[in-house]
């Protein structure tokens, strides 16, 4: 038995833990009632200021110190350790993919709840409040202090910003010594990798003109067009897994014009931050080859095509060490509730302490859950299987922030 089964196996035997789970089970409800409060808070990308408040209101009301909503838009609160100061984040993000507008009423058949947004992170916002309570119910201590964030940005172009500034400018960066995210329902997935990735909007302008009258001058729609089928013909390798996909375009004037100014939207990712910067020098070739390319082969007497290239997200790529004692805790913790935890890579909040050589996973929230960013997603909150992914998920965070006996 190595030391993060020991430390796991003094945890599950002892009288504190009992009361733990047994306060989890009878506050099941309760936690279920939190999903649907916050689900039908709208929070939109860059719009999370609403339920930012309302999560805040709850992490007060839960006696935890500190509690305050920071410059970057994330909501926090401070469970006081016994130890040397050290501090475990443990978040859940704040923000749906749902553009404002979206009706976001939970319909329940069931033990099934429906809403946009219910998995993908509300329900990890709620067990995360659920933690707390049994933690203090059981008097449980730890040797880490534990900061219980509620992020904003996690989300497409939010570009994990809550998490940027936490690490970057937030009051606690100096002390943050570990990182979970509790980040959809699935409990046998560890995400122990972050993908990185780079989003970038390629703008192709050229002088424009009459369908007819022009014909022959240059045209920036062949130079996107020249670009996106290049990009569709690059190879990337298998290991570490690498891809490309051009993935929304736009521009034009009618249906009877040459256009002044075309558009794409590219998404390249790595699990590598090597694979990463030399997809994204490929590519930004492929544009300069692009343009070169229609300039020559057609007329520039009314001025030439350029391009120019706009960032839009930058998720950096990084990774903790499947042999680290907050990854090994973590599958023990896991694999004693009878899951088989598998490690993954994916792109979660956890890549901003990852890229900066801080440890961090991404562990589920518990039961399970579908149709995760559609008008259907949903999760099951039946209490037998909600309540051993719950219990797996703490069991995880005490033994990161270091059981006190």
């Amino acid at each position: 038995m190595d030391d993060a089964q020991a430390a796991l196996a003094a945890l599950m035997n002892s009288p504190a833990w009992t009361m733990a789970t047994a306060s989890l089970s009878a506050g099941h409800e309760r936690m279920v009632a939190d999903i649907v409060t916050l689900t039908e808070i709208p929070s939109p990308p860059f719009g999370e200021e609403t339920r930012a408040a309302a999560y805040l209101e709850m992490l007060r009301a839960h006696g935890l110190e500190d509690v305050e909503r920071d410059a970057g838009g994330n909501v926090m609160g401070l469970r006081r350790g016994a130890g040397n100061g050290g501090l475990l984040v443990v978040a859940a993000h704040l923000d749906t993919v749902f553009p404002a507008g979206t009706d976001v009423t939970v319909r329940r058949e069931g033990t099934k709840l429906f809403a946009p947004g219910i998995g993908d992170d509300t329900r990890g916002l709620a067990v995360l409040l659920a933690f707390i309570r049994a933690l203090d119910a059981a008097a449980i201590r730890t040797r880490d202090d534990i900061l219980f964030v509620g992020d904003v940005g996690e989300e497409g172009l939010g570009d994990l910003r809550g998490m940027r500034h936490l690490f970057g400018e937030g009051k606690y960066r100096e002390r943050i010594k570990t990182f979970i995210t509790v980040d959809s329902p699935e409990m046998e997935s560890i995400a122990i990798g972050g993908i990185g990735s780079k989003r970038l909007r390629v703008f192709f302008r050229g002088p424009g003109g009459h369908s007819f009258g022009a014909h022959g001058i240059v045209n920036p729609m062949y130079a996107m067009a020249h670009a996106m089928l290049a990009l569709s013909r690059t190879e990337v390798p298998a290991r570490p897994r690498t891809t490309y996909a051009a993935t929304v375009a736009g521009g034009g004037t009618s249906i009877n014009a040459i256009p002044n100014e075309v558009w794409m939207d590219v998404d390249l990712r790595s699990q590598s931050a090597e694979e990463l910067a030399r997809l994204e020098r490929h590519f930004r070739g492929l544009v300069d080859e692009a343009v070169a390319a229609e300039n020559r082969a057609r007329r520039t007497a009314n001025g030439a095509i350029a391009a120019e290239l706009r960032l839009l997200g930058d998720r950096p790529a990084g990774a903790t060490a499947a042999d680290h004692p907050l990854v090994r805790g973590a599958s023990a913790a896991i694999a004693a509730h009878g899951f088989t935890p598998r490690h993954e890579y994916s792109s979660t909040d956890a890549n901003i302490a990852m890229s900066l050589g801080i440890p961090a996973i991404k562990i589920g929230s518990g039961g399970s859950g579908g149709r995760a960013h559609s008008l259907e997603e949903w999760v099951d909150v039946e209490p037998k299987a909600s309540l051993r992914g719950m219990a797996a998920g703490l069991a995880a965070l005490v033994g990161a922030a270091g059981y006190i006996e």
